[in-house]
Formats: C-alpha cells, sequence, structure tokens
C-alpha cells in the first residue's frame, strides 16, 4: 500500500511566493502570457493580505475565503482611482469574480503540493453572475461610429480640439486605432509588439501576432494600414526611439511613449479615449481597445464574413468564444423577421 503524501504546513505568505515562482516559469515557457501571469500575482498578493501572511495555509477555511471575497468586492478598485478623492469606485462583479478565478487556481495548486489537506474553495460561497445591463465600454461600435472614430484619428480635429499640441503623436495614435479597428488585437497583443514582428515587402505587410499562451497568428495588413505604419516607421518612431538609445527593449518596440520607452497598455488606453474625446458628439460614448476588439468581429460578421475566419483574426481557439464578441447589430432582428420565409404566409 502507498503511503498518501505527507502534507507540508506552510504559511500563507511562503505557498504565495512559491506558486508564483511557477507561474513565472509558465510565462517563461509561453505556458501563460505576461498579462496574465501579472493578473494572478496582483490577484493572489491581494489574497494572502487578506487571509493574513502569517497564516498556516492549512487552516484556511471556506468561510475565510468568503470574507476575503466580500472584503475585496467593497474595497475600491486602485486601477481607477480618483486623485481629488483619493480612491477609486467598487469593483464589479467581473472584477471579482477574475479574483475568484486566481484563487481557485492557487489552492488547486495548493492542494496538488500538499500545503492544504483540502481545498478550501470548494466550500466557498458560489460566484456571483453578471447582472444588469451592458457595459457600454466594451460593446461594439456601430459601423458609423466606427467610422467617425477613424476619421478622427486620422487627421482632422473634433470638438475637443487637436490631441496633445506639445506631444505630436498623431502618427502614432493614428496606427494605434486602425489596428485596434481593423484587425481586433488583444492590447497587450498591440503593447508588446515589435518592429521585427512585421514583414514589410513590396505590395504586402504581415504581422506576426504573439497571443495568448505564446500562441501565434499571422494577420495581413491592407494597403491603407500598411501606409500609415510605414509613415511612423520612417517619420515619427525614429525621433522617439533616439531618446532612449541605451534602451534596448525602447529600440525594438513597435510602439513608443513620448519619452521614449515602449508603450504600455495604459498608454494605449490613454490616447484612445483622448481619440474618443474627440469624436463628433452624437457618436462619442466611453470605449476601450476590448470594445473596438467586439466591433472588428461584429462588424465582419455582419458583412457576411464566416466566423471562423473571424476567430482566426482575433485568435480565438474556438468560434463560441468568438460568439460572445458579435453584439447585436441595430435592425438586423426585425430584418431577420422581415425575410422569415413565413412572414407572407397571413397575406396569401
Amino acid at each position: 500500500m502507498v503511503a498518501p503524501p505527507r502534507l507540508t504546513r506552510i504559511t500563507v505568505a511562503e505557498a504565495v511566493d512559491r506558486y508564483l515562482a511557477s507561474v513565472r516559469v509558465e510565462s517563461v515557457r509561453g505556458v501563460l502570457s505576461p498579462t496574465t501571469a501579472r493578473s494572478y500575482e496582483r490577484d493572489v498578493r491581494e489574497l494572502a493580505r487578506l487571509l493574513g501572511p502569517e497564516r498556516i495555509l492549512d487552516d484556511v477555511t471556506g468561510d475565510d475565503v468568503d470574507d476575503a471575497l466580500v472584503t475585496y468586492q467593497a474595497s475600491p478598485d486602485g486601477r481607477y482611482a480618483d486623485p481629488a478623492r483619493k480612491a477609486g469606485p467598487g469593483r464589479s462583479t467581473a472584477t471579482v469574480n477574475r479574483f475568484r478565478q486566481s484563487a481557485t487556481r492557487f489552492f488547486s495548486h495548493a492542494a496538488r503540493e500538499c500545503w492544504v489537506q483540502a481545498d478550501p474553495m470548494q466550500w466557498a460561497a458560489p460566484p456571483a453572475k453578471v447582472r444588469g445591463g451592458l457595459r457600454v465600454a466594451r460593446t461594439a461600435l456601430s459601423a458609423s461610429a466606427a467610422q467617425a472614430l477613424l476619421a478622427t484619428a486620422t487627421g482632422a480635429p473634433g470638438p475637443g480640439g487637436p490631441a496633445r499640441t506639445d506631444q505630436d503623436l498623431a502618427l502614432r495614435d493614428r496606427l494605434v486605432v486602425a489596428l485596434l479597428l481593423v484587425l481586433g488585437p488583444r492590447v497587450s497583443e498591440l503593447a508588446r509588439a515589435d518592429v521585427e514582428d512585421f514583414t514589410r515587402e513590396p505590395g504586402q505587410t504581415r504581422w506576426r501576432v504573439v497571443g495568448k499562451g505564446g500562441t501565434t497568428r499571422t494577420l495581413a495588413l491592407s494597403p491603407p494600414l500598411a501606409a500609415a505604419l510605414e509613415e511612423y516607421l520612417t517619420t515619427l518612431r525614429p525621433r522617439l526611439a533616439a531618446r532612449r538609445p541605451d534602451d534596448p527593449d525602447a529600440q525594438r518596440s513597435l510602439l513608443l511613449s513620448w519619452r521614449g520607452r515602449r508603450a504600455d497598455a495604459q498608454t494605449i488606453r490613454g490616447l484612445l479615449a483622448r481619440a474618443v474625446g474627440r469624436m463628433p458628439a452624437e457618436y462619442r460614448r466611453p470605449a476601450t481597445p476590448h470594445a473596438l476588439r467586439h466591433t472588428t468581429a461584429t462588424l465582419l460578421v455582419a458583412e457576411g464574413w464566416d466566423v471562423k475566419v473571424v476567430a482566426e483574426l482575433l485568435g480565438h481557439a474556438s468560434i463560441a468564444t468568438t460568439g460572445v464578441y458579435l453584439d447585436r447589430i441595430d435592425g438586423e432582428l426585425a430584418a431577420a423577421i422581415r425575410s422569415h420565409p413565413l412572414s407572407g404566409a397571413l397575406g396569401a
């Protein structure tokens, strides 16, 4: 008879450190994307703070996990803190459920490593469901609103005035908005794109996108998109890169900030918010890079593109995932009812 594995009684803090070491290994191996690894680290360190770093992990109960989840949900979201109030809005249900998923993964690892006799998550309360209306900032733009955003990004200043006259980054911002709208990449994919990821040949430009888990896909740029890329690479980017000649990461990066550093996801969200602010008032509403990803999927399917092709464009392993991105198009339901094969039967 094989003896059962011996329990290792370690503190919450030590368990978190060991777990995050394995997360970093998975990130290096390409099993986890850097963004996902950072989310796990942020969530699990916060979980350790809420549970008590010096507690023995095996002493944590399902009630303790519930208390931590409730405390996390009730606390302000520091990512969106208002400097005037020095606090952010409360966390959404989706954010809390993501935190819960990070905790679930951590305790599953702990159970496999024999740091706990039983996974306390099995006694925690079930996750809350996302209720209420659509999250406007994450839903697709209409075709006319998307065209207005693209027009705003490509030139004429809107009601909000020109984009940051002290920092002439219009060519970069135009390229970012165009890539987000036309190709629908994840904001993390765009932030970590390097110049060498783009193959620029006469008549054809391709982007090798590094997606989740180290997967790759190659996307061909349309001629106007390739022209916008070429103009940025040959005029603005060299000036930005020259500001940090000794920074290897900056020299590789496609998108650079005004100070010559790699533009991160927050920089991309900021420039998009400024572009949205210059849109005509009738189309203007909050929009995130993820909303533009929804827009890409929705508009392509509306134009008759196969969902499988759209899934490949977005880097989805399953078309079921792509289906979640397809917002209903205004007038589509009414048109379907009018064209129903039995719609004229009553008049026959």
